[in-house]
Formats: C-alpha cells, structure tokens, sequence
C-alpha cells in the first residue's frame, strides 16, 4: 500500500546539481548532490538522476506525482525551454519536454533564482510577504523580482538580471559585452578579479573577505562593491518599493560586513522615501530544490499542500 504522493525536484547549476525525493507534506526523504559536466549530456544526466530519485521514492513506497526541474539561465517557462544558459552551455534546449519523454513523469521546469525567491517566501526570510527582492551573489548575480505575490519574468524570461545593470559609466568590461556592469563590482568572480589586479594576488572571494580591516587592498575592493550593490538596490526600490530585499549567495557568509554597508548605503541613496530592510536569505544553498519540490507540488496539482509545509525538515534533510 502506498506511503502517499511525492515529488521529485532537482536544482542544476553550472558545477552540481541537487536533488531531492520530497513528500507532498513536506518532509524530504533523501538529498543527493552530484557534478555538473556542460562538455557531456547533461540533460541526459538530469533524466538519470529523476529515475535515480524515483526508484528512492519508489523503495519509501510513495507515489511520485511529477519532478521540478530548475536551471540558471534564460528561461521560457511557457513553453519549458531553456533559451540560454551560458554556464551549461545550452541554446533553445526544450528542456521540459525532454525529461517527460525520458523520464515518463509530468516535468515543470523553471529559473532556479525565482524559484530560489519561492522557496524563501514559503520557509525563508520573505514568508508572508508579497512584495520582495531576492538578490543572490555568487559568481555573478541575479534577482527574484515578485510583486503581488508573483514572480516577474519578463518577455523572454529575462526579468532579474539585476548583475547586468550598468551602473559605473566608462565602467570595467563585463563578459556580458557591456561596460560597468553590477557583477563586474559586486559578485564573487569580480571581487577575486579586482582584488588579483590590485594586489597582484590570486585569491577566491571568501579569502578576500577574510582579509577585511587587515588588507587595503581587500578593504578598498569590498567598499567599492558594497557601494555599486547599493546603487543596484537603489534602483529596485524604486523600481519595484519592495516591502522587504533579502540577499542569498556566498557573499552572505559575509554577515554584518555585508550588511552594515549595503543597509547604510541603501539609506543614504533614498532622498525621499524610507529604505526597505535588507535580510540574508535563510535558505542557503538548499533554496533551489526545495522551490522545485514547490513548483512540483503546484504543478501536479496540490498547491494546498505547501500551506503545511515548514522549515525544520528541510534544513535538516537527510543525505546518502
């Protein structure tokens, strides 16, 4: 006799990719990680992990109702395909209808930094609000923009693309093309690269964080990527006047020194209106699949479902 309904979830990103077994009340029944390689079939490889994860449900004896699949990129979640995706190097992949036919199982595909901004409104730092931003900063950065309690896409799926805002004019080369560009500054790829040629040493972001208040040359790279962050923020507020802005991505390990600056500029940069808080996401990197399970759950169609769901059996879920 079956245990109930599940759903299958995977986050893919440029490195790894996560994956999860979830049951419809919420409870993960195992997470697996494992490594992203764009130079094989990648889409190929997500396919054999939702049966991988669909024979775990299977030995739980749950019923799996569908998968949620989410992918960085530009993303047609009309149609299910990935327009673009540099870090896996796809163009026009109809990644949806891929896996159903592959895998068998009804596939709701979306954009693992939106659906990063769902699971955070369910669990996280913007439950209960309607209006946020969800900046993450990793290796580049990009937003969640929901508005009325739904995500903005945009035309093509674009919307978000908040690390390429131009925002120092005659700025740094971005490798989008443009000039001056908010990731150029204020990601983890830009801080390691400004701060290499200033000191004439090679160190990833985390490292130069850690040498902040001890290194000039960390302190003056950082100053200035809190202040063309802010500028960025400024822009989505008034833009958007977000009830709340929640950061996620590696800069958060940053804690205070992340914030104080970002919070205080933000401030500074708002004549005539109040600036919104600024969060750390309290995801972390388990954001991805748990909107994915979420996305999953809508789309096979118990949305009631997610009303009952709650943190605590997801950030302690259990791992192979």
């Amino acid at each position: 006799m079956s245990s109930g309904a599940a759903v299958l979830a995977i986050d893919v990103g440029g490195s790894s990719m996560k994956g999860a077994v979830v049951t419809r009340d919420g409870r993960p029944v195992v997470v697996e990680r494992w490594p992203t390689d764009p130079a094989t079939d990648t889409v190929g490889a997500i396919a054999g992990h939702l049966r991988a994860l669909a024979v775990v449900a299977g030995d739980h004896d749950l019923d799996v109702v569908g998968a949620g699949v989410v992918t960085p990129g530009m993303i047609d979640e009309a149609s299910g395909t990935v327009v673009y995706a540099s870090n896996l190097d796809w163009r026009d992949v109809p990644l949806r209808a891929q896996l159903a036919a592959a895998t068998g199982l009804p596939v709701v595909t979306g954009h693992d930094v939106r659906t990063a901004g769902l699971a955070e409104q369910l669990l996280g730092a913007a439950r209960g609000v309607s209006d946020f931003v969800l900046v993450t900063i990793g290796t580049g950065v990009a937003a969640a923009l929901v508005t009325d309690g739904r995500p903005v896409t945009g035309d093509g799926g674009a919307a978000g693309e908040l690390g390429h805002i131009p925002l120092v004019p005659g700025g740094e080369a971005c490798t989008c093309g443009q000039f001056g560009c908010l990731e150029v500054y204020a990601s983890g790829a830009g801080l390691a690269r400004r701060y290499a040629a200033l000191s004439g040493v090679l160190l990833p972001a985390e490292d130069v964080v850690a040498r902040l208040g001890a290194d000039p040359h960390a302190d003056r790279v950082w100053a200035e990527a809190m202040a063309v962050l802010a500028q960025g923020l400024v822009t989505a507020t008034l833009l958007l006047d977000p009830t709340t802005i929640v950061l996620g991505g590696g800069f958060t390990a940053a804690g205070d020194a992340l914030l104080e600056p970002v919070r205080a500029a933000l401030a500074a940069g708002l004549a005539w209106r109040a600036a919104p808080p600024v969060k750390l996401a309290e995801l972390g990197s388990e954001a991805g699949w748990i909107g994915a399970a979420a996305l999953a759950l809508r789309h096979a169609g118990h949305p009631d479902a997610l009303q009952t769901w709650t943190r605590a059996p997801f950030l302690g879920a259990p791992t192979p």
